[in-house]
């Protein structure tokens, strides 16, 4: 399986990634990443999910869109990770 970073606008206000860390939970598919930042002057968050790419990847995807909190979606697979996900060197 490769790495995948999916990267969402979403509604800023509790409870928004509860439901998406449920989304993915109930479909027992692993988040190997989160990181969620405000967007200055804007109601709406920025947030990175670091996932495993495989064929059940689409339909969570598709289940996203329908999320009323969810207002963009952009898939980066085959590059280099967002920062906030490069792990530590140990030593």
């Amino acid at each position: 399986m490769t790495d995948c970073t999916l990267t969402l606008t979403v509604s800023n206000h509790p409870g928004v990634l509860s439901r998406i860390a449920g989304l993915f939970a109930r479909r027992n598919y692993n988040l190997d990443g989160v990181y969620v930042v405000g967007l200055t002057g804007t109601t709406d968050s920025r947030m990175q999910l670091l996932v495993n790419k495989d064929e059940r990847l689409p339909q969570i995807i598709k289940q996203l869109e329908k999320l009323y909190d969810v207002r963009e979606i952009s898939v980066e697979e085959g590059r280099d990770m967002p920062i906030c996900f490069q792990h530590p060197k140990a030593g």
